[in-house]
């Protein structure tokens, strides 16, 4: 018998060269490994985006500040803007549903192996080229290079007048790239739901984790298309002779306006529902209960899917559209708090009268039930016209859209992290580092996003450079960046954590949480083939059903 017959499991692979190592990742078709590229690219991201988040805050800790340059705070804005909403969080999103569906779902895989692959380079290469405009002649500090016109674009900052060079012609192919990899990633979700399910697991029977994300796939599919048109439209005024957006020659800025909310607004939903996924999973099993109002829930979320399609303008309340058309947007935007409200009173319901446990994954899912119902709140506040009117430009406004998606979508990240770390790496990770890490980064979230709502209040407008002292903005504004040095030491806590634990943690086990979703019943990490027989479902709780059989209480359909 030769030695390798004798080799232990696993050996083949460490003794191969790294360069074999590194070319299986890059040209994996393997859902899972595709899952984890996406995560780890978006936490790189993070850090790159939480370094420029940082600049601006130091930026505007005291009046007169000259800590860096006019210029470039425009570029750090943008850049932090476009990075967190492109290149981490949707990725970070796409990665978990990648690697979650298929093993949720009972597939073996996503149902277009190579357009997953694909997708996710598309969006990679995206996120290379926004900072391949770093590169150009002097960099960040020199002129015409980091794009510097906002997240949000709009005309006429985007024309040849006033963004001289091709700083905005890296924003717009880095969108328009990673848009196609969005796009791509979109449908192989839908396909892979619903042609690939294992026996038994009607759509009533299919975990909310599935639910959510085929909505979210949805909405991607409607919202990024405008998006990547208007893209094509702008390059084609700056390059061709078009004149979409040139108010002189008979275009209009407010259509750019339209056909970038169409796409922001929804996206905002396309980010908070696998959030909602998330929560979904996890308050179940920390509570000891099945989730309340499983069909209430689906249908709420379906609601949202509609009606967050006829939300945008409400972005557009003070360019002048009219009573009438200001007046449908006020409704439609109310309306949508409807569906989302009942969410909260489903989770709260599954919590009532259960055995919680409250582990770290459990700690971020109950802080973003708070934070998400503030966020919600003072959305609803905004949603009245007039109130915009006197609000729409003020740090208010960026105080709501951070209490969404920080104290939202992150901390539903970041208790999707820690449920499903054990899963991906085979490992548990540091309940005092994860502790640690909650109680230090919701004390920085509190110090910044709470206290932010004050100065915009006081009349501090958005995208300013400096301010004078004496408007009673001074104190506000040092206490919110105190608030961010809080959040950067949680979110190094969370990658100390991460990295520790998947170099020196205990084993995990196949199901350390007692769960009953199809992914907790394969090895951790999972096989390459996720199942050597596909499983067949009898309810929606089927790894439940398979430890006890006999107990009654589970055995909800």
């Amino acid at each position: 018998m030769s030695t390798d017959a004798l080799a232990l499991p696993g050996t083949e692979l460490a003794s191969r060269p790294l360069v074999s190592k590194l070319h299986d990742w890059v040209a994996t078709v393997d859902h899972k490994k595709l899952g984890i590229l996406y995560i780890i690219y978006a936490l790189v991201f993070l850090l790159i985006a939480g370094v420029e988040a940082m600049i601006i805050r130091i930026q505007l800790i005291r009046p007169h500040n000259d800590f860096i340059s006019p210029q470039v705070f425009n570029r750090m804005f943008t850049m932090h803007g476009t990075t967190m909403i492109f290149f981490v969080v949707m990725p970070v999103l796409f990665g978990f549903a990648n690697y979650l569906i298929p093993l949720m779902i009972g597939a073996r895989d996503m149902a277009f192996p190579r357009l997953n692959a694909f997708s996710f380079w598309m969006t990679a290469f995206g996120g290379l080229l926004l900072y391949f405009s770093l590169v150009g002649a002097n960099g960040l500090y020199g002129a015409g290079n980091a794009p510097d016109v906002g997240w949000f674009a709009y005309a006429p900052l985007t024309s040849q007048t006033f963004s001289i060079g091709h700083s905005t012609d890296f924003w717009i192919l880095a969108l328009l790239v990673s848009g196609f990899g969005s796009i791509g990633t979109a449908i192989n979700i839908v396909a892979t739901i619903l042609c690939m399910r294992c026996p038994g697991m009607t759509l009533a029977k299919m975990p909310l984790f599935a639910w959510l994300n085929l909505i979210m796939a949805g909405l991607v599919i409607l919202a990024v298309s405008p998006l990547t048109a208007a893209q094509i439209m702008l390059l084609i005024d700056r390059y061709l002779g078009g004149h979409f957006f040139d108010t002189q020659a008979g275009g209009s800025a407010v259509i750019w306006m339209h056909f970038f909310w169409i796409f922001g607004h929804p996206e905002v939903y396309v980010l908070v529902l696998p959030a909602f996924a998330f929560v979904s999973e996890v308050i179940p099993v920390f509570s000891r209960k099945p989730i309340f109002g499983y069909s209430v829930m689906v249908a709420a979320t379906v609601a949202i899917g509609f009606i967050s399609m006829s939300v945008w303008a409400h972005h557009m309340f003070t360019v002048g559209m009219g009573a009438n058309v200001n007046t449908f947007f006020v409704i439609s935007t109310m309306a949508i708090a409807v569906p989302t409200g009942i969410k909260i009173f489903n989770w709260l319901a599954t919590m009532w009268g259960g055995k919680i446990e409250f582990k770290t994954p459990m700690l971020f899912c109950t802080a973003f039930l708070f934070q998400f119902l503030a966020a919600g709140l003072t959305g609803v506040m905004l949603s009245v016209a007039p109130f915009t009117w006197q609000l729409g430009n003020s740090y208010f406004v960026v105080a709501h859209f951070h209490y969404v998606i920080v104290g939202g979508i992150l901390f539903a990240l970041f208790g999707a992290f820690y449920y499903w770390f054990p899963k991906m790496s085979g490992k548990m990770y540091s309940e005092t580092l994860g502790k640690l890490h909650f109680w230090v980064f919701i004390v920085g979230f509190h110090l910044t996003f709470d206290f932010m709502h004050i100065p915009g209040l006081l009349g501090m407008p958005r995208r300013i450079y400096t301010y004078e002292p004496g408007r009673g903005w001074d104190t506000w504004n040092f206490i919110v960046t105190i608030g961010v040095f809080f959040q950067a030491v949680g979110i190094l806590v969370f990658l100390g954590n991460l990295i520790w634990s998947y170099l020196r943690g205990k084993a995990a086990g196949s199901d350390p949480w007692d769960a009953w979703t199809l992914e907790w019943s394969t090895n951790s990490p999972p096989p390459a083939y996720n199942f050597a027989s596909r499983p067949v479902v009898k309810s929606r709780r089927p790894l439940w059903d398979l430890k006890h059989p006999a107990d009654p209480d589970w055995n909800y359909e």
